[in-house]
């Protein structure tokens, strides 16, 4: 049995203005959730919040935004693979939390991978850039003098985000890697039942030296006055309880201010039995196995656990039979012995609190499987720890029901409660009045269809689980880093991560008007009608000599029908649009036969590529590629090309190019336009 050694109390400190510094009071005693043993002591009493604020609007800032995209994922990066190399401290300090090892795996290694998942992400599909494109140019003038580009740049405030108890590693990271590839700093309050957690942490991370000093603080205990002085420039997000998060959201100077506020609050999440899926069928076995996991592990202490289990009426029976059988064999006791299953909830106040909501389901429904008040160990004492069964509930008549679909017992405790139609099913779901996921187990497409399109809009998030997923799925209750966390209604209304979503919550977008000329110099990218550059053919340039808007215009090429008849028998593309005169004609696209479209891009690639050896190393890929003006036999094709974005990148010897490739007929049509991808050369010849 892996247990952590018993210690005094250390005492809690907050990360401000530079320093460590404890609170001026005693400090509340935080225990251990398994033992009962005092952990640690928090206080937050003293510190000046709003110098911690401009601590963080002045100091940290400005250098983070002077850093690219690229910059900011190269340090979540570093920051990541080091934390990882720390982990089993964590994991060590963890145990105090009531986690098992595979419980305290989401949290910590989870937090980690998602800190390396947006540092990766960002480097992929975020320019090498300090501002941020938005969608296409608008043109606002027929001469091309006066157009609009939308931008994002990084909010000139402070992220403060305030956490809740059940993941203090995963819930900080998965906030602080989105807000500091923004480019803004963050204060982070971590609820205090598990804030050692987070502080140890946080400890690590400023010993690393990774981050510029300011772009993390830490504030241990109360946030006192520090929402009086949030600014528009700022933003707040907040998980935990609704109740809080409204008083929070309706503080006047967040009101005032018009700041940005984030809430994930209470989540009665559902999952849905298909119709299709009874007994004996994969998908029965896999919801079984689902409802109970997450039930269970972090003892159901998680904003994305399945609170409502929704079963075909003629199922239910054997469901529950099921469900009570695997939850009956759930071992529960100390969390660093290796025979448990599921350790403790975080204190004996939060066990107190799910009997209490227990008690309020029974108004609606009858325990089934599982005793609230006898709680079976295999170690540990349960005077001491809060420890609490797993408990599963029937609701026979969910629709006259009201505390099922209100009542959050944040634990391990679902209910169980019949459909007799996808219908209902779709209707019970929604009685949920929004949340952060839902989730359908069926192999019937048209059940998926209905139960997906109907759950939706009261979800931030559905998983459809079969038999075919069944090895490679993530599960019902876990966010991943690439996707949204969030729901609408009860659940907060909020939205995290969601990949590079997430970090355009912490930047302003603003819709830029001028000559094209301007826009570019602002953006960083060549647009329509900006300046140009032609001369040494841009192919010959490394990108230490390359610059926007360098341009080549190439020869010209005849189209003939022996192109295209060529191509046409080369390729096996004899679509009769090129071929048949006749038919070519009756299309109302076209006057008659037509080049292919692959073949005005190959031969526009024959006119613009510099064959020799040089800068260029390899072509990727084409962006938006249209073909915008039929070519017919006798056309004559030109090329123009224009350097349109440039991004090194940071730990190699070459960068993305992104070409601008305009394609006209003779008489000046475009006849095709798309953006060519390229890797290119930080030095040519290249240095040794």
């Amino acid at each position: 049995m892996n247990a952590p050694a018993r210690r005094a109390p250390r005492r809690l400190e907050s990360y401000v203005c530079g320093g460590w510094t404890a609170g001026r009071g005693e400090g509340v005693s935080l225990c251990d959730a398994a033992t009962g043993d005092a952990v640690a002591l928090i206080d937050a009493s003293g510190l000046d919040f709003a110098a911690a604020l401009a601590y963080g609007r002045e100091v940290a800032g400005p250098k983070l935004r002077a850093m690219s995209f690229h910059d900011r994922a190269g340090m979540l990066k570093a920051l990541g693979m080091a934390l990882m190399g720390l982990k089993e401290e964590f994991y060590t300090e963890s145990l105090h939390t009531g986690a098992t090892r595979a419980d305290a795996w989401v949290d910590i290694e989870g937090g980690i991978g998602t800190l390396l998942s947006f540092a990766s992400k960002a480097r992929r599909e975020l320019p090498n850039t300090r501002v941020l494109v938005d969608g296409e140019v608008e043109l606002l003038s027929k001469d091309n003098s006066f157009s609009a580009q939308h931008i994002l740049t990084p909010l000139l405030g402070v992220a403060v985000h305030i956490n809740a108890f059940n993941f203090p590693i995963w819930g900080m990271l998965e906030k602080i890697a989105p807000t500091l590839l923004a480019g803004v700093p963050c204060i982070v309050k971590p609820a205090s039942q598990t804030a050692y957690l987070t502080e140890l942490m946080v400890r690590r991370i400023v010993d690393l030296r990774i981050l510029p000093e300011g772009a993390l603080q830490l504030i241990s205990g109360s946030v006192g006055d520090l929402l009086d002085h949030v600014t528009a420039q700022d933003a707040v997000t907040f998980t935990g309880s609704a109740w809080t998060g409204r008083k929070l959201k309706a503080h006047p100077a967040v009101i005032a201010n018009s700041v940005r506020f984030t809430m994930e609050a209470d989540s009665l999440n559902a999952s849905v039995l298909g119709p299709d899926a009874g007994p004996g069928t994969p998908e029965f076995d896999l919801f079984v196995k689902e409802v109970a996991r997450e039930m269970t592990v972090k003892a159901g202490q998680k904003c994305t656990a399945i609170r409502r289990v929704i079963a075909p009426r003629a199922h239910v029976d054997a469901l529950v039979a099921a469900l009570g059988d695997r939850l009956g064999k759930t071992a529960l006791g100390l969390p660093g012995d290796d025979a448990v299953r599921m350790g403790p909830l975080a204190s004996l106040d939060q066990r107190e609190e799910v009997r209490a909501r227990i008690r309020e389901l029974q108004a609606d429904a009858e325990i089934v499987a599982g005793n609230p008040d006898d709680v079976r160990l295999v170690s540990g004492d349960a005077a001491r720890g809060a420890f609490l069964n797993p408990v599963l509930l029937y609701c026979d008549t969910p629709f006259a029901a009201t505390a099922v679909h209100d009542v959050e017992a944040f634990g391990p405790v679902s209910t169980v409660m019949p459909y007799d139609s996808v219908d209902e099913a779709v209707a019970l779901a929604r009685r949920g009045k929004g949340s952060l996921v839902a989730s359908v187990f069926t192999d019937d497409a048209r059940v998926a269809e209905e139960m997906v399109i109907g759950m939706a809009p009261f979800h931030g998030r559905v998983l459809i689980g079969n038999r075919a997923s069944a090895k490679t799925s993530t599960g019902h209750g876990a966010p991943l880093a690439g996707l949204v966390h969030g729901g609408p209604g009860r659940a907060g209304g909020g939205e995290e991560m969601g990949g590079m979503r997430g970090v355009k919550h912490y930047m302003q977008r603003s819709a830029v008007q001028g000559t094209p000329r301007l826009l570019s110099a602002v953006t960083g990218r060549w647009i329509e009608g900006a300046a140009v550059q032609q001369g040494v053919h841009p192919f010959r340039k490394s990108l230490a000599e390359l610059r926007i808007g360098d341009q080549l215009v190439t020869a010209t090429r005849t189209v003939t029908e022996a192109d295209v008849e060529h191509f046409a028998h080369f390729t096996g593309d004899t679509f009769y649009a090129h071929m048949d005169s006749a038919a070519a004609k009756a299309n109302p696209f076209f006057d008659d036969r037509v080049a292919h479209g692959y073949l005005i891009a190959a031969f526009a690639a024959g006119l613009f590529v510099d064959p020799a050896p040089g800068p260029v190393l390899a072509n990727y890929g084409v962006d938006n590629l249209r073909f915008l003006t039929p070519v017919y036999f006798g056309d004559t094709l030109q090329v123009r090309l224009t350097c349109k974005e440039i991004n090194p990148r940071a730990n190699a010897d070459h960068g993305e190019v992104r070409w601008d490739a305009r394609v006209t007929n003779q008489d000046g049509a475009v006849v095709a336009q798309y953006d060519v991808l390229t890797m290119v050369a930080k030095t040519w010849p290249p240095t040794a």
